[in-house]
């Protein structure tokens, strides 16, 4: 049976709360296997993680400034990660989202889906009345020359989507020094929290970042009632 319209389609938006990264990540595999059957409709995973480094497909060690032990003294973990893109930090006060989405049959473009979640995050900080924008020779969202929100995508069999974004809420931004985020020398990070001078937390993000992907994509519905262990 083919897709239905995206405006016929619904969201479910499942808000996680903090979750260990292995953890998120099995959860994803168990998203997307349910998707490819047709189990669940497309899913936006909202959530917040622990201290840890993540690699993707195209990571460094030399990225990573901090020795494992000096990264233990300070509680974060490092994983390697089944997406695209280099090296990037998560922890608490970033806001995480991983859509699960089927992009049949009409959105089988990376390059496009990656530009839909520039997008959804542009109209996010529009939403917190900042401009923000694209740099053609690195994906993801700036503010004045300071990346405020990191992309990186996986997409399996079947055109099934997981990992995705993290948008800097009230991030402790230290935590960035010990790497070089997406392989990226010299380039700063930002937050909401510092741009807007206020505490921003990644709570009161989520409700935007939902409003974004519902406009973004086209979904005609969105259900954001489910919790992230409910099956």
């Amino acid at each position: 049976m083919p897709e239905p319209s995206w405006a016929e389609r619904t969201l479910a938006v499942r808000y996680a709360g903090c979750v260990a990264y292995p953890e998120a990540t099995d959860l994803q595999t168990d998203l997307v296997e349910r998707r490819r059957s047709g189990q669940i409709t497309d899913t936006l995973l909202l959530l917040e993680h622990p201290h840890v480094i993540t690699l993707g497909s195209s990571g460094h060690d030399r990225h990573v400034l901090l020795t494992r032990s000096e990264l233990a003294a300070r509680e974060v973990a490092v994983h390697e990660a089944g997406r695209g893109g280099d090296v990037t930090y998560h922890g608490p006060g970033q806001l995480v989202g991983y859509p699960i989405l089927d992009l049949k049959p009409d959105r089988k473009d990376l390059h496009l889906y990656l530009r839909c979640l520039e997008e959804v995050l542009l109209r996010v900080l529009g939403s917190f009345h900042l401009s923000g924008s694209r740099d053609d020779s690195a994906t993801g969202v700036w503010v004045g020359g300071a990346k405020v929100a990191a992309i990186g995508i996986r997409v399996s069999s079947g055109w099934i989507t997981s990992h995705g974004f993290a948008l800097n809420a009230n991030t402790d931004l230290t935590y960035f020094d010990a790497i070089v985020p997406c392989g990226l020398s010299g380039r700063p990070v930002t937050s909401l929290s510092r741009l807007l001078d206020r505490n921003v937390t990644a709570q009161e993000a989520a409700p935007m970042v939902v409003d974004a992907m519902r406009a973004v994509f086209g979904y005609g519905f969105v259900d954001d009632s489910g919790a992230a262990n409910s099956k």
